[in-house]
């Protein structure tokens, strides 16, 4: 009996131990990295911001947030009989004219198509002491959530709900108010990135690269990297007076409404795997479209007729009905966004 228990301590000595000295370091390691995974998460990537032509025919619209920004964004009405609403959601720093090269073939195709600028973007209201950057903040959701009240509260709007299409950070702020709004009834991301699914990976990098000791590498687990990660995060939440919310666990809550990702083989910043693991997160009904060889944001421009072509099928099988969804004001009607008891201003492209 006493070997027994000798051999039982011995064998339970290497795991308590580990984790004891794991739990001793882990203060010391948040001392050491914290601020640098701090100044590099805020480093700005260097991207090719798209940019788009107006549309004399579209809505530019005026609709204002929780907080009384003032956002701006284009309504697109299909000519055809409206088969369903899409709200699109936009990458850092592109202007809501972008959104033509991803649905100008869904307005044709049957589908009205609204667009906007969060705050801080293009010509939308910035908000004092508020510096956005590609990371998505609780700041962008509530303006996507915000967009979603105006389209529920246009004359024209349509009661069984909208689709979503988002790209890069635009797609994760969608996901996000998605998974809070029941009205949402199918989304498409495109470089779509949650916070946590992609820094943990980065931390290992960092560490790479400021550590050489491969064995203390080899020992540290993905969530340790994590916590050390989450301290930089919220160290750089404090300080820019915001918040990065967890898109990893808001994305199952999205269920059982049908998803699609789409995301470029050959993306440098988010890689695939990262991708992959923030789609495993998400319950079905899901599809990932891997792209070969598309960079971040580039798979329309790689490979533009099969996209247009996949978006368009999922919106078709999804979103679309049979039926026009309720009477279309004139051009120019003004709404009142019910939801945060402000007027909504819309007004035609030069008007």
């Amino acid at each position: 009996m006493l070997l027994f228990w000798i051999g039982f301590g011995i064998a339970w000595s290497v795991p308590v131990g580990l984790v004891c000295w794991l739990a001793v370091l882990l203060p010391y390691l948040r001392w050491k990295y914290v601020h640098l995974v701090e100044r590099i998460f805020q480093e700005k990537p260097l991207f090719i911001v798209p940019r788009g032509q107006p549309d004399p025919d579209a809505e530019d619209v005026t609709f204002r947030n929780a907080e009384g920004l003032a956002l701006r964004g284009c309504y697109f009405r299909t000519a055809r009989l409206r088969r369903g609403v899409i709200l699109f959601g936009l990458e850092f720093g592109s202007d809501r004219w972008s959104c033509r090269a991803y649905c100008d073939h869904l307005v044709a195709a049957g589908f009205d198509v609204f667009a906007f600028e969060p705050r801080n973007q293009g010509e939308s209201d910035s908000q004092a002491g508020y510096e956005p950057l590609q990371w998505v903040t609780d700041f962008e959701v509530d303006d996507t959530t915000a967009a979603l009240e105006y389209l529920k509260n246009r004359s024209d709007a349509d009661p069984r709900g909208v689709g979503f299409f988002g790209i890069s950070k635009g797609g994760g702020a969608g996901l996000i108010a998605a998974s809070r709004d029941r009205s949402v009834r199918c989304c498409v991301t495109d470089g779509a990135f949650g916070t946590y699914s992609t820094l943990v990976p980065y931390m290992r990098h960092y560490f790479r690269i400021y550590n050489r000791d491969y064995v203390f590498q080899g020992l540290f687990p993905s969530w340790y990297y994590g916590r050390v990660g989450l301290a930089a995060v919220k160290r750089t939440a404090r300080r820019r007076r915001c918040r990065f919310p967890d898109l990893e666990k808001r994305l199952p809550r999205l269920a059982p409404r049908p998803l699609l990702m789409i995301h470029g083989e050959a993306d440098t910043y988010i890689k695939p795997e990262m991708a992959e693991g923030l789609f495993a997160r998400a319950r079905g009904p899901k599809e990932f479209w891997l792209v070969p060889q598309a960079k971040h944001n580039q798979a329309l421009h790689l490979v533009g007729d099969e996209y247009r072509r996949r978006v368009l099928e999922f919106f078709e099988r999804h979103l679309a009905g049979d039926i026009e969804t309720g009477p279309r004001p004139p051009k120019f009607l003004s709404a009142e966004a019910a939801g945060h008891g402000r007027q909504t201003e819309t007004h035609s492209q030069g008007a």
